[in-house]
């Protein structure tokens, strides 16, 4: 017993010893990074290249809050990485500077877990935000609304509402929460409340109701794809305050922007790419990114966005998923979409799932497609009708991973 305690005693020690070693040397190492924040979208920069007609527009609509004016409802559309939060963000910052107290912006990010869920739990955070206690439930809805309009209500000024992922939300809760949300100046004495909505899906507002869509009287920008020059001159600019001197080879931003411009001009892709790089230098104990770093950044990318994506999925989705995985592993051939639903029913009866519809179950294999897990192509077979060949897309070490997730969320069995 006694000489167990030492061995466990040794390797507590030889553990300590090896993060020694392992500090110790990152301590030793040279620098890469200047400031990594710069690389992340929590940072609003001094200057956004390629944004100023935007940022114009923006500025020119918000504007009469220094007024105390109430400004147009406004709503900013484009794909991801286009830079209409860090826009918005940078205008809205500026503007409340310039007010000395009389503007005050809201921001919620309502993709936010626990945050923008439920009608509620948005009313609750943003009652937080402006001070007020408010427990996590139990509250009738037009309470917490009471509460809402109080808080903002309290003082002369104007308040702008910023809803980031706007979509989301309406896809969570419905639209009646804008209509309630705009209508609401109607009753407020000392504030003017404005909305901003920011969504990649530039199709959203199409799903509103009309009746909604009246309240609101928004005012729209769009925000372009950024091209591979563009995305080289941000990446320039951050670049330079982010990493230390002479650590970027020659040719590693230029390469970063063209694979992001491929990415649908996402300049937010194209920061990853050199941070991700910048940080598997550091691991490596090298002092110079080069073209190599970035390849290896873009694998590491890729992986973690899908297991991301397929963390994020209904159960519904990942027993979908997991009876794909279960063919694919005695077939190299094509899937067919009714082969797959029938192994769907024995993994929902296993797991107590309800069964979804087949005809649901092609929608949830076309969402798979679109979330580039999948590759699913459709086809006629004469007679018989169409049906979907699919075939997983995805590396060996990948799926180990992702099998992993289907078994932590009981979707398939170890």
């Amino acid at each position: 017993m006694i000489e167990r305690s030492w061995e466990r005693v040794g390797v507590f020690v030889e553990q300590k010893d090896m993060l020694d070693g392992i500090f110790n040397e990152s301590i030793g190492m040279k620098a890469v990074f200047r400031n990594k924040d710069i690389l992340t979208d929590r940072h609003v920069p001094d200057n956004i290249p390629h944004r100023d007609e935007q940022i114009g527009h923006i500025a020119r609509i918000l504007a009469p809050a220094l007024k105390d004016q109430r400004t147009s409802n406004l709503f900013i559309f484009g794909t991801v990485g286009t830079g209409k939060s860090v826009s918005v963000r940078y205008v809205t910052s500026e503007l409340q500077k310039k007010s000395d107290g009389k503007v005050r912006v809201l921001y919620i990010n309502c993709k936010m877990k626990g945050v923008a869920d439920t009608e509620y739990r948005l009313l609750a955070e943003l009652a937080r935000a402006l001070g007020k206690r408010v427990p996590s439930t139990g509250l009738p809805t037009d309470e917490i609304y009471k509460i809402f309009f109080s808080a903002i209500d309290e003082d002369k000024q104007g308040i702008i509402l910023i809803l980031d992922e706007i979509d989301a939300l309406v896809k969570k809760v419905g639209d009646e929460i804008l209509y309630n949300l705009s209508r609401a100046n109607q009753d407020l004495k000392n504030t003017k409340l404005s909305i901003v909505g920011i969504s990649n899906d530039v199709s959203f507002m199409e799903n509103i109701d009309s009746r909604v869509k009246s309240s609101l009287s928004e005012e729209e920008i769009i925000f372009p794809p950024y091209n591979a020059n563009q995305l080289r001159d941000i990446l320039s600019e951050r670049a330079k305050l982010a990493f230390n001197d002479g650590v970027i080879d020659d040719g590693v931003i230029a390469k970063c922007a063209a694979l992001a411009a491929q990415e649908h001009g996402d300049a937010r892709r194209a920061l990853d790419l050199i941070r991700v790089a910048g940080e598997l230098v550091e691991r490596g104990g090298k002092d110079k990114i080069t073209a190599e770093h970035v390849d290896h950044a873009e694998e590491k990318l890729d992986t973690d966005r899908v297991l991301a994506v397929v963390k994020s999925q209904p159960n519904q989705s990942k027993a979908v998923l997991a009876a794909m995985m279960k063919l694919s592993k005695n077939s190299d051939s094509f899937l067919e979409t009714g082969d797959i639903f029938s192994e769907y029913e024995k993994i929902c009866k296993n797991a107590g799932f309800k069964v979804l519809t087949q005809r649901r179950i092609s929608d949830l294999i076309s969402e798979l497609d679109m979330l580039g897990i999948i590759n699913a192509r459709v086809i006629s077979k004469g007679r018989y009708g169409r049906t979907k060949e699919i075939r997983l897309v995805l590396s060996k070490e990948l799926t180990d991973k992702i099998f992993k997730i289907l078994v932590d969320s009981y979707i398939m069995e170890n």
